[in-house]
């Protein structure tokens, strides 16, 4: 089967010769690059690697201290002191789009998770035809392991982690809850492997001792991929007493409390990667660490939890956050570190969470030709060497709005009444501050075509049509009797 990236342009036939260009580039780059690479970098060839691939919830592009925030997070400033910096990776602008894309290699407008998040009350997940990254790594005989969220599908066991190629899951399988009674609507959500779980605990604490006593257990000689993927900071804020207390000096209650979840999250980290040196584990594993999306800045998108004041992320330097497709939502804070594999420094290359599949089933060895056509590129040389990354970016197209990224141009395409097109010149203008769209109408024009092309190819998001499902499943709404009361039965 194809393993080749799809195109822009949907995968129609007859591409142009700009776009065949544009998809070798990083071939190219690569090719060209491979004698300057780091030892490290050419190293990986040799060597597989144990994978740890930390996910953050919501996490603020600038609320880590490797950015300049008063949020404490010595644990992952270690590992971006030790290793690169990924200025440039992009995630999709919600937690379920964002997994998906991690676990197929494929953007979601290709299978209808595009739009929303799965909410808790709906029943479709990823589809069970798509072939995922844990299928991929056990089928090359890695361990693989899930410890946190999943918020793939809930409502079918063949969505569950296990069933997707996972040899061991434990935590939530919804997208928010309680952090420590492990609740959504007042329903426990908590799992070890396939079964309902009551346990008490701040679910980040949690999560950190399963991943330490995965580790403890786990035969080195075993290649391990382990999915840490916190929920924190996730709504509602919540953290422990003793992480609050660290943050009594800031006044407003929701940013104390986020900052003690991140700080949380950040010890908890710490323990993970001393469990692998004391395992002997450490020197041979790829870290890798991002959020799942931008810090929450509208209320629109904090989830269901209520949330009084000032949301409290920070994505700065970048506009908006979580839900939207400008920087803040999409452009996030991420790091690799691999001892003597990746080198140390700030990588601009740019890059998708599409890419992180091809990028591990190399590093691993896996064989991909059970996937379907992916969007994701083996971007290694921009991750460990700070090489050029991709040229294109597909930020989302659903039915509402598009916006995608050629080089430093970036359209956004707000379609639904009132309509709005924007053009950025990323390079020049990241806060997206100067819409360009009136001086460059040719370049619009360009970039809505490829928009379009995508449109015409996608598949219908499976959020519209939970929607429109459960609203004509809905029972019929009649008047109550004040209604009659008030004389209404003659009309």
């Amino acid at each position: 089967m194809n393993n080749t990236p799809e195109s822009m342009n949907g995968g129609t036939a007859n591409p142009s010769r700009r776009d065949i260009l544009a998809g070798s580039a990083g071939f190219l780059a690569a090719i060209a690059g491979l004698p300057l690479l780091a030892p490290a970098a050419r190293a990986a060839e040799a060597t597989r690697p144990h994978i740890l691939y930390i996910v953050a919830d919501d996490l603020g592009f600038a609320d880590v201290g490797f950015h300049g925030s008063d949020i404490k997070t010595p644990n992952l400033d270690r590992l971006a002191e030790g290793g690169a910096r990924l200025g440039q990776f992009y995630t999709q602008p919600l937690c379920t789009p964002t997994r998906a894309a991690l676990m197929t290699g494929r953007y979601p407008l290709r299978y209808g998770l595009q739009t929303g998040v799965i909410p808790s009350g709906s029943t479709y997940g990823l589809a069970t035809d798509e072939f995922l990254l844990p299928q991929a790594l056990k089928a090359a005989n890695y361990r693989t392991a899930l410890v946190g969220k999943w918020h793939l599908g809930h409502a079918d066991k063949a969505f569950w982690p296990r069933q997707r190629g996972f040899d061991s899951f434990y935590g939530p399988l919804v997208g928010e809850i309680d952090h420590f009674k492990h609740e959504a609507h007042g329903v426990t959500d908590w799992y070890r492997d396939n079964t309902l779980l009551e346990e008490e605990g701040y679910d980040t604490e949690l999560f950190g001792a399963e991943a330490v006593r995965l580790i403890g257990g786990h035969d080195p000689k075993t290649p391990l991929f382990l999915y840490l993927a916190f929920t924190a900071p996730h709504t509602p804020f919540q953290a422990p007493q003793r992480y609050l207390d660290m943050y009594a000096g800031i006044e407003d209650p929701s940013r104390r409390a986020y900052a003690a979840m991140i700080t949380a999250m950040d010890d908890q980290i710490g323990k993970v990667v001393e469990a692998l040196g004391a395992r002997g584990m450490r020197e041979n594993t790829l870290i890798m660490f991002h959020s799942d999306n931008g810090g929450t800045r509208n209320k629109m998108f904090t989830g269901e939890s209520a949330v009084a004041g000032d949301l409290p992320p920070n994505n700065s330097p970048y506009r908006e956050g979580k839900g939207t497709l400008y920087e803040g939502g999409t452009r996030v804070v991420a790091l690799a570190n691999w001892p003597g594999h990746v080198s140390s420094g700030q990588a601009e290359g740019m890059m998708h969470v599409v890419d992180m599949l091809p990028t591990l089933a190399k590093l691993a060895g896996a064989d991909l030709g059970r996937s379907k056509p992916l969007d994701g590129v083996d971007v290694w040389a921009a991750l460990a060497a700070g090489k050029v990354g991709r040229d294109e970016v597909v930020y989302n197209v659903e039915p509402t709005q598009g916006a995608i990224r050629d080089g430093k141009w970036k359209l956004y395409w707000h379609v639904a009444l009132p309509p709005r097109v924007e053009l950025f010149d990323l390079d020049a203008d990241p806060s997206e501050k100067r819409d360009l769209s009136p001086e460059h109408p040719d370049k619009v024009t360009e970039l809505q075509g490829k928009v379009v092309a995508l449109a015409r190819s996608m598949a219908p998001p499976l959020f519209y049509l939970a929607a429109l499902k459960a609203t004509l499943a809905a029972p019929l709404a009649t008047p109550d009797a004040a209604l009659y009361d008030m004389g209404s039965e003659d009309d």
